[in-house]
């Protein structure tokens, strides 16, 4: 059966295409006519949806689902147009200023495609685009001042890199900054090394009983451990996905075995559970 609703207000919108999105965003969010929920929302109460909409994109390529990936992608445009309709209505910027910008910046960064530079391979470009952006900060740094607002360039080496990024991402890219003028180690068992002396800083902690002082520990041993990845050449957050993955996988297998005995988890002994892990993990 179909539950499409049919009144005055659908049939107002345009017939398709994104102007059809931006217009039933700016009908969600109509004072007298729109949905509540959607009216009282706010950027800091839709930013966690955004950031949530990023991830479930990023677990479908993952997963190589297209289906999902096609929603996804559409939930996460969604975000954008919910941003842009809320600053709009504070008199901000509108969505068509968001692809204007994101179209100059696109074409004034990719110089050897719409303009006369030349950059033959990634490492020319990376090149080109470090000089673009350096110019570009300067720029903005003065119409900043010409409007009035507060200097905010990155204080010190480490400032540029932004606090809102997944916490082992922004691990990596501080130690991959500090590198650039040697505050780095040039051997990958150094790190196992740092990684031993901070689980035994963990342990130590966990004797006293402190949370503070055990939490303090365990951010250094995970800091460390985002470090060995990054000597590894390994992404810290996909090889955690995919450590995630194989638990929820194996513990999965456990409750099929137990099932098949007409038992459940809560039936199992803990021994009986590390055996059917083990039978999970050899059957892979």
């Amino acid at each position: 059966m179909d539950e499409t609703p049919a009144g005055p207000a659908l049939a107002a919108l345009p017939r398709d295409g994104l102007e059809r999105l931006i217009a039933i965003m700016a009908a969600l969010r109509q004072p007298e006519t729109g949905c509540p929920w959607d009216i009282e929302q706010n950027f800091s109460t839709i930013a966690p949806f955004t950031i949530e909409e990023a991830y479930e994109v990023a677990d479908a390529i993952q997963r190589g689902d297209m289906v999902d990936l096609k929603d996804e992608l559409g939930d996460l445009l969604l975000q954008v147009v919910y941003h842009a309709r809320m600053a709009e209505e504070e008199g901000h910027f509108t969505f068509a200023d968001v692809v204007e910008a994101i179209s100059a910046k696109l074409i004034r960064r990719h110089p050897h495609v719409f303009g006369d530079r030349e950059a033959e391979n990634p490492g020319a470009v990376k090149h080109l685009w470090d000089a673009i952006k350096q110019r570009e900060k300067a720029v903005r740094a003065a119409a900043r001042q010409a409007a009035g607002l507060p200097d905010d360039t990155p204080q010190g080496l480490l400032g540029g890199v932004k606090t809102a990024l997944p916490a082992f991402q922004r691990a990596v890219k501080l130690q991959q900054a500090a590198s650039t003028v040697g505050f780095d180690w040039n051997d990958a068992r150094l790190v196992l090394d740092k990684i031993e002396e901070e689980a035994r800083e963990v342990r130590e902690a966990l004797s006293a009983g402190q949370k503070a002082e055990i939490e303090e520990e365990i951010g250094d041993l995970l800091f460390a451990m985002a470090n060995l990845a990054r000597h590894a050449k390994v992404d810290p957050e996909k090889a955690l996905v995919s450590a995630n993955a194989k638990f929820q996988r194996r513990f999965r297998a456990i409750e099929v075995a137990l099932a098949a005995q007409n038992r459940t988890m809560a039936d199992a002994t803990l021994e009986e559970m590390e055996a059917l892990w083990v039978a999970a993990k050899s059957a892979e």
